[in-house]
């Protein structure tokens, strides 16, 4: 039986009246990247919302069913929603470091809401944040500055260090490339394939290519449903549902 670190069961999302998301089942394995692909306004960006309660922030927005994290619902009334976005990071699709604060401090941002922590033990962290985002050789010297001084691809890897600097269980990452020239690109890709050795990771994206190269196994959303869900591979040469190879071969979408 699959290991699942993250399980969504019959989430229906909802803007006032409105239906984003209609009961879906989806569960995600330890320590995988699960690409989640479709047309613009299919639900995927509300859906990665709803893995880590932030669609509650929304305007209207309400959730329906359960999401489970190694069997928890993080929708009971007893869970601290604060606590459950620690443990279930995410990195949005434009780079959102906080202008106010250095390179430092935007990653220690995380963590000094987690209790007393030395000030040694948060430069550890910090720095094992960096190297885990692949950006310490890069910004070492200068952890004092502004991060609005670095490269677009610089501070979308900043804002990663900063999601997994207080050692998440699970990372979402919203179209974190879609900003990004080609370079840039390939760089947080080969980045994602490196941090699936420590986090189960979600991935939404418009890229097919992109979903290709870096998940293990991908979800079809179409008009907020789930269609198909499968290996990578297969989902891309002989998928089940004729809607899914439509959407792959380019006929709409």
């Amino acid at each position: 039986m699959v290991e699942h670190r993250l399980y969504a069961d019959g989430v229906t999302a909802r803007f006032s009246r409105t239906v984003a998301v209609k009961n879906v089942t989806l569960g995600f394995p330890t320590n995988t990247v699960t690409a989640i692909i479709g047309p613009s306004g299919c639900g995927k960006s509300t859906f990665l919302r709803c893995l880590n309660r932030l669609h509650e922030l929304s305007r209207g927005g309400t959730v329906e069913g359960s999401v489970r994290l190694d069997g928890e619902d993080i929708y009971d009334a007893d869970v601290n929603p604060v606590a459950i976005r620690r443990r279930i990071g995410m990195v949005f699709q434009q780079p959102n470091p906080f202008p106010t604060m250095n390179i430092f401090n935007n990653v220690a941002a995380g963590l000094r809401v987690n209790g007393r922590i030395t000030r040694a033990e948060v430069a550890e962290l910090v720095e094992r944040a960096l190297r885990g985002a692949a950006l310490w050789e890069e910004v070492k010297d200068r952890l004092h500055a502004n991060p609005l001084g670095l490269s677009g691809g610089q501070q979308q890897r900043l804002c990663i260090a900063r999601a997994i600097a207080p050692s998440p269980d699970v990372l979402l990452l919203d179209e974190p490339t879609s900003a990004l020239d080609p370079i840039a690109t390939q760089s947080i890709e080969e980045l994602v394939q490196e941090l699936k050795q420590r986090f189960t990771v979600v991935i939404v994206t418009h890229n097919m290519q992109q979903a290709a190269r870096v998940s293990d196994f991908t979800a079809f959303f179409y008009l907020g449903e789930l269609v198909e869900r499968d290996v990578t591979g297969k989902i891309f040469t002989s998928p089940s549902e004729a809607r899914t190879e439509a959407y792959v071969t380019g006929r709409f979408g």
